[in-house]
């Protein structure tokens, strides 16, 4: 029997009988004598638990609590040793999505773990100490703009913010009614309805150098609306209009990606050599393109004609750049 089960047994003995005797308890929760004591001090110390020992009936009671000191009851939500452990490591892993991004809403949670653990503080030090996470490509967002963005999504707010659009380097002013905030290969996303283009766009969270909520509601989107549009192609530069690509991967490299979601409809084989086919829809190809163009010669790009000519156009780009002096 875990630990926070047995204070919860402890005290619905202590709650249906008057008085329990010592071997009652050593029984019922098939524990020794000295963890028994032990559960006892932290109930009475960091729970304020009114159990105290009447001699006479050689056994444990509840004190009648007075209206004067600290109440006592059992935190209506507990967690046992391994709910805590599986709570921390969930909060060290929301704690590293962006360092100090959620760190104070955090920070209650962890006190109450630490106080669940009790003196075993070692598995707080543990969990940051043997679970990591390391960020590749991630970008720095500025606190402040993603407390805003963030409230005003869950607060159905509309929100005024500055972007900046890196492709033509401008930036723009915009009315949007955030929809969902989507974390995507180590960056966050605003997916939004924008009311000066009329339509669903994407946003990089970390290209917003400011946000101000409106006290204007925000226009709801149908999830299935927003699928369609954004979930349907491939990665953040997706839309409606969704064409299908079709990589083969040499066996070599098929080891790897054969196991890989780059898309939640992808569909894959592998042929007769070895060779890894994947078929994905996409709508706007530079992100997609980007993908390929790791994999240098491992992969090819067999279908549409387009995208297999953008993609040798721009092989054929990067080699002349290494071309002899």
């Amino acid at each position: 029997m875990d630990r926070t089960e047995r204070f919860y047994r402890i005290d619905q003995l202590l709650n249906d009988r008057t008085v329990v005797p010592v071997d009652d308890f050593l029984n019922e929760l098939g524990i020794s004598l000295a963890t028994f004591k032990r559960d006892l001090e932290y109930l009475r110390d960091r729970l304020n638990a009114p159990i105290e020992w009447d001699r006479d009936a050689r056994g444990y009671r509840y004190r009648q609590q007075s209206a004067i000191g600290p109440s006592y009851a059992l935190p209506g939500l507990w967690f046992n040793g391994s709910e805590a452990h599986a709570l921390l490591t969930m909060q060290h892993l929301l704690a590293n999505l962006e360092p100090g991004l959620l760190k104070g809403h955090l920070e209650p949670l962890q006190a109450r773990l630490r106080n669940v653990l009790g003196s075993r503080q070692h598995d707080i030090e543990q969990v940051e100490q043997r679970i990591r996470l390391q960020h590749a490509g991630k970008r720095r967002i500025d606190s402040q703009s993603f407390g805003a963005i963030a409230s005003a999504t869950l607060a159905r707010q509309q929100l005024a913010i500055r972007h900046h659009r890196r492709q033509s380097g401008e930036h723009i002013e915009r009315i949007v009614s955030p929809q969902r905030l989507t974390f995507y290969r180590d960056n966050w996303y605003l997916d939004a309805w924008c009311h000066l283009r009329d339509g669903i766009r994407s946003f990089a969270v970390d290209a917003i150098s400011s946000a101000s909520p409106l006290n204007t509601p925000a226009r709801e989107v149908d999830a299935a609306e927003l699928d369609r549009t954004l979930a349907a192609g491939y990665g953040i530069f997706s839309g409606s209009d969704t064409q299908w690509a079709l990589l083969k991967f040499s066996p070599r490299m098929a080891r790897w990606v054969s196991n890989e979601i780059w898309h939640p409809q992808q569909r894959g084989e592998t042929d007769a050599t070895g060779a890894y086919l994947l078929h994905l829809p996409y709508s706007d190809d530079r992100e997609l393109l980007m993908d390929i163009l790791k994999y240098g010669s491992e992969v090819e790009v067999l279908a549409p004609p387009d995208l297999r000519r953008k993609t040798r156009d721009t092989l054929t780009a990067s080699l002349a750049r290494y071309a002899p002096d």
